[in-house]
């Protein structure tokens, strides 16, 4: 993986993601607490640092922002892996969170796609709208060339099953994204798509 910036401005936001693969550390500015909270939980427990800065028209509701950096995220991993030769392209994961239990599976294959399945018993965490995690995952899945599905199995708490979702997708993420030493596609065709 290497370093890798993506702007991309529009009349509801101004987004700007890099990604440091080495010596970097999270750090998430969007205007939402709880969606700066996930995407820090989304860093750090991938081990892909990012810095991530939006200016989204908030003042409307959070829609646009949430997933618009889905977009930009996508973006900026998508072109941070490169041809996506030479590493382990698979990543599962099953992760607590207190009373919750969340599973994500993912394919880096530049085949876009996603299955998402949870209920949410409150409309807001926040400022944070719980149907967008839903609309971050597909932006951020069908940018980044993923085969994505995430299932929230159990919870009560709607923070901890958004947050359990958000890091399961990392530790996936990151098994997914870890080099092989092989050098070329994890495929027998013999390139992703």
């Amino acid at each position: 993986m290497t370093s890798a910036t993506v702007t991309r401005t529009s009349k509801e936001t101004d987004i700007t993601v890099t990604i440091l693969p080495e010596n970097g550390k999270a750090d998430i500015s969007t205007g939402i607490g709880f969606f700066d909270h996930m995407l820090t939980a989304l860093s750090v427990h991938s081990q892909i640092p990012m810095v991530i800065r939006c200016k989204g028209d908030t003042h409307v509701d959070a829609h646009h922002t949430v997933e618009d950096t889905g977009i930009v995220l996508g973006q900026a991993l998508n072109k941070a892996l490169g041809d996506k030769t030479g590493i382990a392209r698979y990543g599962s994961a099953y992760i607590p969170m207190d009373e919750s239990l969340a599973f994500c599976s993912l394919d880096i294959c530049n085949r876009p796609f996603l299955v998402f399945n949870a209920e949410f018993t409150n409309p807001m965490i926040g400022a944070y709208d719980t149907c967008l995690t839903e609309e971050f995952l597909r932006a951020f899945a069908f940018n980044a060339g993923l085969t994505l599905h995430v299932n929230v199995l159990y919870g009560k708490n709607d923070h901890h099953k958004t947050e359990a979702a958000y890091k399961a997708l990392a530790h996936a993420l990151r098994i997914a994204s870890t080099p092989t030493g092989a050098g070329e596609a994890f495929s027998t065709k013999g390139i992703l798509g």
